[in-house]
């Protein structure tokens, strides 16, 4: 329904409506405190209505209707805080809502019912569920605080000053060179997260799925951060790995199918091939029953580190260079080179480029084969480097799996 169909009457059942909501969280909640009497449905309700008549005032004329009103009500709530503070009790909670439950109710006339309804809904859910936010803030640590407010700091205030445009002849974007540093650091702090929450098998896993779909490459280097720091989830870690370059091969069939279908007929058999492979590795790689995982996941050290998402983008700006120079010097006779170049960074962007608008080839088919080859070995490098206890393994196990692309590529 648009604004302009929110006719008065409609307006003031909001107001009702959303008066009688609070209140009715607040009433259910005084039930948990037996002796102790609060502002419940009936009260919140008034609050309500005298807002919506305190704004109906104002827009037939007294001017200083809604401010009277809400001063009104702000001395009532600071006597009530007075009169609970002489009984003993801390806290200020109901008070506030009085007041927001009167703008509310005002707002419900004055403006886009988006508005009042959001207000309403919100601060009822922050009411009831009070139990599950302060078991989240007694659980959340100071360095998990920091790393909140580092993710915010490179996510919402750096990365929107940056220009969204080409520089130089390489076509290096520093809004696009930002977002990986982004990706890098979202994906090690999502894990983080996943594996605290889930524990260490389950978060992991999750933590494989949802690195495969939004970057596989950025996972190996978060996940590689991890297991250095905490080497007793290494094993965790390159299970995630695995799983997550699998997904890759799946992500990118759907990417590819729907910029162009014919590419996604004559990839989509190898594709699924090279991610059951994976699956296959990843199931192999998983911990034995009984194996050191551990002592604990709350003991693991929080992910958010900028300094592995500075050099990978470092290395991304070295890789776009380079290509931008081969395919300017030697066009579609490097196409092959360019492309394994180019799998030691992201690929997406590229092999997606290769499909559109071009007409099925050998060529290209095996250009991206090719691509995809040299992004799994990377991974496997990319992880090994972080982690030692297992550098021989990776690269054994990633360099099986990227063999396995060279018959692939010859196959019609």
């Amino acid at each position: 329904m648009n604004a302009a169909e929110w006719s008065l009457q409609l307006r003031f059942l909001l107001a009702l409506a959303l008066g009688f909501l609070i209140g009715l969280e607040r009433e259910r909640s005084a039930t948990t405190k037996p002796g102790r009497s609060t502002a419940g449905l009936r009260t919140f309700t008034l609050v309500s209505l005298s807002g919506f008549g305190c704004a109906w005032l104002q827009q037939a004329g007294i001017a200083f209707a809604v401010p009277v009103g809400l001063l009104a009500f702000s001395a009532l709530a600071v006597s009530a805080y007075f009169a609970k503070l002489n009984e003993g009790r801390l806290g200020w909670t109901t008070e506030a809502m009085v007041l927001l439950t009167f703008v509310i109710g005002a707002l419900s006339l004055k403006a886009e019912p988006w508005l009042p309804l959001s207000l309403g809904i919100i601060g009822t859910l922050l009411l009831s569920e009070k139990a599950r936010f302060e078991h989240f803030v007694q659980a959340l640590d100071s360095s998990e605080f920091l790393a909140v407010l580092k993710f915010l700091i490179v996510t919402a205030l750096i990365l929107p000053l940056l220009p969204d445009r080409p520089f130089t002849q390489f076509a290096l974007n520093p809004s696009k060179l930002w977002m990986i540093v982004v990706l890098v650091s979202s994906v090690g702090f999502a894990g983080y997260f996943l594996i605290r929450r889930f524990g260490q098998t389950s978060g992991w896993w999750l933590s494989g799925v949802a690195g495969g779909i939004v970057s596989s490459t950025a996972l190996s280097v978060a996940a590689g951060r991890i297991a250095q720091q905490n080497p007793a989830q290494a094993q965790h870690a390159l299970q995630a790995v695995v799983l997550a370059s699998s997904v890759m091969y799946l992500r990118l069939l759907a990417l590819i199918a729907l910029l162009s279908p014919a590419f996604a007929t004559a990839l989509w058999w190898r594709l699924a091939l090279l991610c059951g492979a994976g699956l296959v590795i990843a199931w192999l790689v998983r911990p034995r029953n009984g194996e050191e995982t551990g002592t604990n996941v709350a003991a693991l050290q929080n992910p958010f580190e900028i300094v592995p998402a500075l050099v990978f983008a470092a290395l991304f700006v070295v890789f776009t260079v380079v290509t931008v120079f081969a395919r300017a010097n030697f066009g579609e006779s490097g196409l092959l080179v360019l492309s394994a170049l180019i799998g030691l960074s992201d690929i997406t962007p590229v092999v997606l480029s290769l499909v559109n608008d071009a007409a099925v080839t050998p060529t290209l088919i095996a250009a991206i084969l090719v691509a995809m080859m040299t992004n799994t070995m990377a991974k496997g490098v990319y992880f090994s480097s972080l982690v030692r206890s297992l550098r021989r393994a990776t690269l054994m196990r990633f360099g099986i799996w990227a063999a396995l692309h060279v018959p692939l590529i010859f196959l019609g």
